[in-house]
């Protein structure tokens, strides 16, 4: 894993934990959805649930509510995102600054692991898929969404059409989603699009800066005031408006499986 880049991407979005809510809504639907399907999955208040990647809390607040008996144990690669969940007692839980793609547990040990559009910042997600749906018990579910190839479709077409690349991750495709969830015995992934209305290439730019999504793709040198001009043109004379493609996948244990027993995490897990 490239610490480098997972350094830059907790620095940027700790940058934008003051003002992120203001800026996102694609993800407050993406996060309402998630938790929609999870209580579909599971309707009862018992067990762990473990969340990946809580940002200010869109999903953590909604999941506590659903529920409450729970426990909750609340990560993100950010520590100033997850003193912004963790803020105002809305939430009681365990907060752990942690790597989702590399967490310190081991072992069977939740029975719901939840994400919201932080899948998209690995740097190897069907690894990470296997390394958490292993953290599983029987009957347990790992649900989460994460950006699709679709997503930025007009500003990827305003950077080719001016003879650009757009440092945008290269994001999945539902169907390469889809087979990376092929391997496991009750899974299933779809997609859905939310459309972001913003108003201009300005508005794309401050809507991915006001969320901290500003890091590109790995060795990639900014474009030129000149170049980016170019595409903001472009991209405005396109009308202006882009998408947001949100692949959701869902992997379950089998309730029947053996359970080998409960490990304990790597290392005991405190509230900051």
């Amino acid at each position: 894993m490239n610490g480098h880049r997972k350094q830059r991407i907790s620095d940027a979005f700790g940058a934008a934990a003051e003002h992120y809510d203001d800026h996102a809504g694609p993800q407050r639907q993406a996060a309402a959805l998630v938790a929609d399907l999870a209580q579909r999955q599971r309707r009862d208040g018992s067990g762990r649930i473990l969340e990946i990647g809580c940002g200010t809390g869109f999903l953590t607040r909604d999941i506590q509510a659903r529920w409450p008996g729970a426990e909750f144990v609340v990560t993100d690669l950010s520590p100033d995102m997850l003193a912004r969940a963790a803020t105002g007692g809305l939430v009681a839980g365990t907060f752990l600054a942690m790597d989702g793609e590399a967490p310190i547990f081991e072992g069977e040990w939740f029975d719901l692991i939840l994400s919201s559009l932080a899948f998209q910042w690995f740097d190897d997600l069907e690894g990470a898929i296997a390394r958490l749906a292993g953290l599983l018990r029987p009957g347990g579910s790992l649900l989460f969404s994460t950006m699709g190839q679709g997503s930025f479709t007009r500003w990827r077409a305003a950077h080719q059409a001016a003879g650009l690349s757009a440092g945008i991750p290269h994001y999945p495709s539902l169907q390469g989603l889809r087979s990376m969830l092929a391997a496991y015995d009750d899974a299933f992934a779809f997609d859905e699009e939310y459309a972001l209305p913003c108003d201009g290439a300005k508005g794309l730019i401050a809507h991915l800066k006001g969320i901290g999504a500003v890091v590109p793709n790995e060795g990639r040198r900014p474009l030129s005031p000149r170049d980016l001009r170019r595409v903001m043109a472009v991209f405005d004379e396109g009308g202006g408006h882009d998408v947001y493609q949100v692949l959701f996948g869902r992997v379950t244990r089998s309730a029947g499986a053996a359970a080998a027993g409960i490990a304990m995490p790597s290392r005991t897990p405190r509230s900051p």
